[in-house]
């Protein structure tokens, strides 16, 4: 019986004197696989109407996303996303040029992107050491946009205008824009983790595109590819949307005349804060 006691003393102290061996050996069992997260913010648009470029037009912009976790340094990442861009030439105040130019757009734009995310710092939700970390983004994305204006009132679509004369017979070398482009999002974040089941960051990803066309604006005037006026002897919605310019005084659309810099696509950039919930599974921890 003394014998008996004092082993099970002598277990009780080994077991005590080792804590924190358990307490990791348990949570070795639990591994991150994953997060799927949600994200809400801002986009804001870069091109012809918005060279310099400026950040005083942001627009909403949500999405959702998986990430799979290889290890606690890299990530790679599906996403979808919506967002609304738009610029008008009226905040152009600097420049006279493109004050009397006079063009607007909004388009929305849906997104979907994959890109790997790399670490600056071990990332562990699980533990209390390994919460937080930086990190670099980067990948490949294609999308879809649709510019539009308002004219009299009306919502118009301005891609099945041909505005630069695109697809007219008298500039066969304009082809008519698609509706849909490819993306090359690349950009900066952080992550802290809440808890073992959530995690809260904040990142801004600019997005480099194949497209100048995100804003209807491109090349040169066309003020000839169609017919500029009407049978009720109007001008056309057509030639009004192609120079805007005679709702400010003279009319600045000349044939040849610089409409936008063709030799920068566009781009676009979002700035979100992210939610994501941890996908785990148990293994069983390796035995000492």
């Amino acid at each position: 019986m003394r014998i008996g006691k004092m082993l099970l003393l002598t277990g009780l102290v080994l077991i005590m004197g080792h804590p924190s061996k358990v307490w990791a050996q348990r949570d070795q069992a639990i591994v991150q696989e994953g997060e799927f997260g949600l994200s809400l913010g801002a986009a804001h648009y870069f091109g012809d109407l918005n060279p310099n470029p400026r950040f005083n037009r942001p627009k909403l912009a949500f999405g959702a996303f998986f990430r799979k976790q290889f290890g606690n340094y890299v990530a790679l990442r599906v996403s979808g996303h919506f967002a609304q861009v738009g610029y008008s030439d009226v905040y152009n105040t600097q420049n006279q040029f493109m004050l009397r130019r006079n063009l607007s757009f909004n388009s929305a734009i849906w997104e979907l992107a994959l890109q790997g995310d790399f670490n600056f710092f071990k990332f562990d939700p699980l533990t209390d050491y390994d919460r937080f970390t930086p990190y670099l983004t980067f990948g490949i994305g294609a999308f879809s946009y649709n510019p539009y204006t308002y004219y009299q009132g009306q919502k118009v679509f301005l891609r099945p205008l041909g505005t630069e004369g695109q697809g007219s017979s008298v500039y066969p070398d304009r082809k008519p824009y698609g509706s849909m482009a490819v993306c090359f999002p690349i950009g900066i974040g952080f992550k802290y983790s809440l808890n073992p089941r959530m995690n809260a960051g904040f990142e801004i990803v600019y997005r480099f595109t194949t497209t100048d066309y995100i804003d209807d604006v491109s090349k040169t005037y066309a003020p000839d590819a169609q017919p500029q006026f009407g049978p009720d002897g109007l001008p056309t919605t057509w030639y009004a949307l192609q120079d805007r310019s005679t709702q400010t005084g003279t009319p600045i659309g000349i044939k040849g005349r610089q409409r936008g810099y063709s030799n920068q696509n566009d781009s676009y950039l979002m700035a979100e804060f992210m939610l994501t919930f941890n996908l785990t599974s148990y293994r069983c921890p390796s035995a000492n």
